[in-house]
């Protein structure tokens, strides 16, 4: 239960394994590189200290962690709550709740809550990071106008009120930078995939800067140089009255970090076919958030975007997560020294973009069509994130969650499927699992794993921008949704919805009785089509192959002997 993935896969690592995880762990550094310096900096730190955390602290997670293609560093969930802190305590102070946070975790790790916390009901998920991302955004307005504005206020509204008070000292220059930064990221994408548009972005605006010798704020006008070497460790000096002070906020951090990095690997098994463990993930985030604040790092999880960015690449093992962290470690060794030159503004942008990305607005909007106990929970999550505190929004959340978790397991009669998911196995232990099956090429296949975490399909759906070519046939596993609700009803509309827009054929499989009934009565069930609904995967697997022009196998033909796997 408490193994590395690492070890679990090293049979696997043949030159040929390797190469393509090295390939896709080179990939996913290069996207790191600027939300790396971005989310330190809006935490409030120097920018180095997000190099460095994505360097530890992202491999670390690869080495330790639970998942096969986790990438970890740090996020923009962390933002608010460490913005406080650093206000309010200082960069000590934002050490020693680090490391209180990553012993939290690993002890929720070691005492197998891992699988519990998958089960948090998805409006709360919703509330914190659609809250959050306001505040992001908010914190963005003064280096992306240019507001002359010394010393920031951590809260919502002190923020607005300063910019009402200093909107007379915006600055059009650093303005159309950071606009011109914002145009670039957007549109970059329908260039190339491969290359991240912030990254561009970044290197145009600070090209521009320099040949033109523009009065902009850079890295350097607010930070100064940037080290380009890891520091020695040092230790917090510890006092406990502000330990008693920070309890709180380091638990906020550990819920936060434990969520995001749980969401993050449910949505990377559905994507390769695989299986985490939950429990020893949450050790791995522990492990990495007691280390690197020792070496001057920010608090680390498993983050969506850039875990998405590896699968797409290529990577199926830990190397590719461990090479991510030596690739951005090359680069701050090699070329720090010139990202002292990079426009504040620029970075604003960055930052506006992962905001707009976090407040899933589109699902917010899907919710608010919930039941009624939903969208209390939501709304009250989100304001209480947004007007008062992110601490005591994680407080009242995790209360609400407990009601409607209790509500909702009243309701639910076989708790089969619940009870496969907290023994928190691995996929080896599941004889049905997709790698035991033989998927053609042009077909992908996502498994929805557990009724109550069916937000994370949404996710999943965000993630499929990333990909550079949509494949021909995709396959939606739902053998462990028992029950689905308003939530997943529009997320699998929205989701034919872009597989029209791309030609790709959308299957259903493993559909249980309670999913099939409300797919009728929301209309999918006709929408997708009877003839591409199927009770196994099987059967899902053999009528992909008869789209695509393939002779149909069986089950026994579907299934890969383990000799043959282990080859892979």
């Amino acid at each position: 239960m408490f193994k590395p993935k690492f070890f679990s896969v090293l049979p696997e690592l043949s030159p040929d394994r390797i190469l393509k995880d090295v390939v896709a762990g080179v990939m996913v550094g290069i996207v790191a590189l600027p939300l790396a310096i971005a989310f330190a900096i809006a935490s409030g730190v120097s920018p180095e200290k997000g190099l460095i955390t994505a360097v530890i602290g992202g491999f670390l997670v690869s080495f330790l962690g639970g998942s096969r293609v986790q990438i970890g560093g740090p996020t923009g969930a962390f933002i608010v709550i460490l913005y406080g802190i650093v206000q309010q305590y200082g960069i000590n102070g934002l050490m020693l709740a680090t490391i209180m946070a990553g012993i939290i975790l690993m002890i929720m790790g070691f005492a197998q809550f891992g699988s519990l916390i998958k089960f948090i009901p998805y409006p709360v998920i919703v509330g914190f990071t659609s809250g959050i991302a306001v505040i992001i955004f908010s914190t963005q307005v003064k280096d992306f106008l240019g507001l002359d504005i010394k010393s920031l206020p951590a809260n919502f509204v002190g923020q607005w009120s300063a910019y009402a008070q200093n909107l007379t000292t915006f600055h059009p220059t650093s303005f159309m930078i950071g606009l011109l930064a914002l145009v670039i990221i957007i549109f970059w994408p329908k260039v190339s995939r491969k290359v991240p548009g912030s990254l561009i972005a970044i290197i145009v605006t600070t090209v521009i800067v320099e040949y033109f010798n523009l009065n902009v704020p850079t890295i350097e006008s607010r930070f100064g140089s940037i080290p380009s070497t890891i520091p020695s460790p040092s230790f917090p000096s510890v006092d406990f009255a502000t330990i008693r002070q920070l309890i709180m906020p380091a638990m906020t951090i550990a819920l936060l970090g434990a969520i995001e990095a749980l969401l993050s690997a449910v949505v990377a098994d559905g994507m390769i076919g695989s299986r985490h463990k939950s429990n020893m993930e949450l050790i791995a985030q522990g492990a990495a958030n007691i280390i690197t604040p020792l070496f001057g790092g920010i608090p680390v999880t498993g983050a969506i975007a850039r875990t998405a960015t590896n699968v797409k690449n290529g990577g199926r093992t830990p190397v590719a997560g461990m090479v991510h962290a030596i690739t951005l470690l090359l680069i701050m060794l090699l070329f720090g020294q010139w990202a002292k030159l990079i426009p504040m503004p620029a970075l604003a942008a960055i930052l506006i973009i992962v905001a707009w990305n976090m407040s899933e607005i589109k699902v917010f909007r899907e919710l608010l069509k919930s039941p009624r106990s939903d969208v209390i929970v939501l709304v009250s999550t989100f304001s209480l994130t947004v007007i008062f505190d992110l601490t005591l929004a994680i407080e009242i959340g995790m209360l609400l969650s407990v009601i409607l978790f209790m509500q909702r397991m009243a309701q639910l009669s076989n708790v089969g499927i619940i009870t496969q998911e907290l023994q928190d196995r691995d996929e080896e232990d599941d004889p049905n699992t997709i790698v035991t099956r033989k998927v053609p090429d042009g077909v992908e296949v996502f498994e929805i794993s557990g009724p109550f975490f069916f937000g994370a399909a949404s996710k999943f759906r965000d993630a499929m921008h990333i990909v550079e070519k949509a494949p021909r046939i995709r396959i939606i596993r739902m053998r462990k949704v028992l029950s689905i609700d308003a939530t997943g009803l529009n997320m699998m509309k929205d989701l034919l919805k872009d597989c029209t827009k791309t030609d790709t054929k959308l299957i259903l499989s493993g559909v249980h009785a309670q999913p099939l009934f409300a797919l009728q009565q929301y209309g999918l069930y006709d929408d997708i089509g009877e003839e591409n609904i199927f009770g196994n995967i099987d059967d899902a697997l053999d009528h992909a192959r008869e789209s695509l022009g393939l002779p149909k196998m069986g089950r026994q033909q579907n299934f890969v002997p383990t000799v043959e796997r282990e080859k892979k």
